[in-house]
């Protein structure tokens, strides 16, 4: 879009993108083109504040999001942090294939994508025998081979402390995970912790009281779990419309008429739809951003490139010539 980017990102994974700026210099990128910056959160946020750039791409916390929106005047563009949600419908079918796709969008790279798998609603017809399967997939997992590893942005001791609040809620109980892994060496700033999942009653859920810690992103392998029947469609609707990030969403259904409920009263920025329908994975020429937001920005395709990078321009051209014999007219 012929603007210069100055990129920060989390420091402890800054080395890995340090070399992404190596790889691309080699490529051939010249090295005036971006200029890259390895600090912390605040000395950033001061950084913005004094060279007042014209456009800022955020991606990370909602928290964070808020303040650079209210402390940059609006000038930002939010890939924001999503709760995102899945949706199983009536029609069961492809159990094995839904259950797999369900742990990779849950647990893959111990769940820090923001496209990750935060709560699953199931509808009663899956029943226990699908909770099994997504539990003995969670089990595979280990550290050996790295299918589930450190967390680098949430702490063992936060992650284990949000799962004890949420199996405080009437009705919560847990379904698999919970413990520290063993045996490791991971320090104490990442987290280490089996991949998770913590059933909530969608009643419990719903309640003000407790809606805002059960749809609270833990940026690792935890997610929620509930149950509905058709009749208590309208709940989940009701729970996917108050939730506040709408990144992504799966819609698990081969049945039109449940997709065009579903897909017809929420709003998500980018949402799989039919019985392999996923989370995570989007190919790179898919929008990949939240909705409902005018302060949302997309990543991936033309269209997300120039939302965020340019703007709309009109050039009017009138040159002349004034018309001959033209004279000073009476004011209007």
């Amino acid at each position: 879009m012929g603007n210069k980017p100055v990129l920060k990102v989390d420091s402890k994974v800054s080395v890995v993108m340090e070399q992404m700026l190596r790889l691309l210099h080699a490529c051939g990128m010249p090295k005036t083109d971006a200029d890259f910056l390895n600090c912390d959160g605040p000395t950033m946020h001061q950084f913005l504040l004094e060279a007042r750039p014209k456009v800022t791409l955020f991606t990370g916390s909602s928290r964070v999001a808020e303040k650079l929106a209210e402390d940059l005047r609006g000038r930002v563009k939010l890939e924001d942090a999503g709760f995102d949600w899945k949706i199983l419908g009536p029609d069961v079918q492809e159990e094995d294939y839904v259950a797999w796709v369900c742990d990779q969008d849950a647990y893959a790279c111990s769940g820090q994508k923001c496209s990750a798998q935060s709560i699953l609603f199931m509808h009663k017809n899956w029943g226990a025998s699908f909770l099994e399967k997504l539990n003995n997939l969670a089990k595979r997992r280990k550290l050996e081979d790295l299918t589930v590893g450190p967390v680098l942005t949430v702490t063992t001791d936060r992650i284990l402390d949000h799962l004890q609040k949420l199996l405080r809620i009437p009705g919560a109980k847990l379904l698999f995970g919970g413990q520290e892994l063993k045996n490791h060496s991971i320090p104490k700033v990442y987290g280490a912790v089996e991949p998770t999942a913590v059933f909530i009653p969608l009643t419990q859920m719903l309640r003000d009281d407790y809606f805002n810690l059960v749809t609270t992103e833990i940026f690792g392998p935890l997610q929620v779990i509930t149950e509905y029947t058709c009749e208590h469609l309208p709940l989940v609707l009701e729970a996917c419309e108050r939730m506040e990030a709408h990144l992504t969403a799966a819609v698990v259904s081969n049945d039109a008429k449940f997709l065009q409920e579903v897909l017809g009263n929420t709003t998500n920025g980018t949402t799989y739809a039919g019985i392999r329908a996923r989370t995570t994975g989007a190919p790179q020429n898919h929008w990949f951003g939240p909705a409902g937001d005018p302060r949302a920005a997309g990543i991936g395709t033309p269209e997300a490139i120039r939302l965020v990078w340019s703007c709309h321009r009109e050039i009017i051209h009138d040159v002349g010539p004034v018309p001959k014999g033209w004279s000073l007219p009476p004011p209007s």
